[in-house]
């Protein structure tokens, strides 16, 4: 059995909505609906918060999540990738618990809607494929890229150019003709080398696992929120 750590970003410097990740949501702070998605986890994995606030940590520790250590301030800016504060914790982990995780799991706690089997699959599939760096879950792109556009001045242009694409007004074709494209919602699951050793996110070889559309939801504004917590009401029968 791999040690596994699962490591819950919850900053308090959210500017879309007010104290996002502890916002009560079909009676739970949102991060907890993850953090019991983890608990229920076959693989057992130690839970942590990554936090920048003594009150997100507190609710958090209510929850049965750990939080060894408060997040340093300049990893707790709207602009810092993911990556560092993982990185970070996983470093102070060792360091100073002489905790060494296999595979680290990202728990984001704007994907409510996660269940232990989405991360239950996730690190099966680092278990069963020892060439994979990665894995995540992944749902149909609700807009496929060939379609979008991007400004340039009082005009708009394809955000990928025809000579990229190899297709001549492709936001006039059907969708049919493109490949399908995937979107990354939920969790990521990173062997200790691809994070610590190659420093990356998600290395070369990364496998997959589809999650269904009403599941992929992250949340980011108040429509968000709102559709989560139906469908979260629904799933529980409320």
């Amino acid at each position: 059995m791999p040690k596994v750590l699962g490591i819950i970003g919850a900053r308090s410097g959210s500017k879309g909505i007010l104290d996002k990740n502890i916002r009560l949501l079909a009676g739970k702070p949102m991060f907890a609906w993850i953090a019991e998605a983890a608990q229920k986890s076959r693989y057992a994995p130690r839970i942590i918060m990554s936090t920048d606030s003594a009150e997100y940590a507190k609710l958090a520790n209510h929850f049965g999540v750990e939080t060894p250590f408060m997040r340093p301030a300049e990893l707790s800016g709207d602009s810092v990738p993911d990556f560092d504060y993982l990185y970070h914790a996983v470093k102070w982990m060792e360091e100073h618990e002489d905790f060494v995780p296999d595979i680290i799991v990202r728990l984001p706690p704007t994907s409510p809607l996660c269940t232990p089997e989405h991360i239950d699959a996730c690190i099966d599939l680092l278990v069963q494929d020892s060439g994979a760096d990665s894995s995540r879950t992944i749902t149909k792109a609700p807009k496929h890229p060939y379609k979008l556009w991007k400004k340039e001045g009082e005009y708009l242009v394809p955000f990928l150019s025809e000579e990229y694409i190899g297709l001549k007004d492709a936001h006039n074709l059907p969708r049919q003709s493109f490949p399908e494209a995937y979107q990354h919602v939920d969790v990521i699951a990173l062997r200790h080398a691809t994070l610590m050793d190659n420093k990356s996110m998600a290395g070369e070889h990364i496998r997959f696992f589809e999650i269904k559309k009403e599941e992929a939801i992250d949340i980011d504004d108040e429509l968000g929120f709102m559709v989560a917590e139906q469908l979260l009401k629904q799933r529980s029968g409320l």
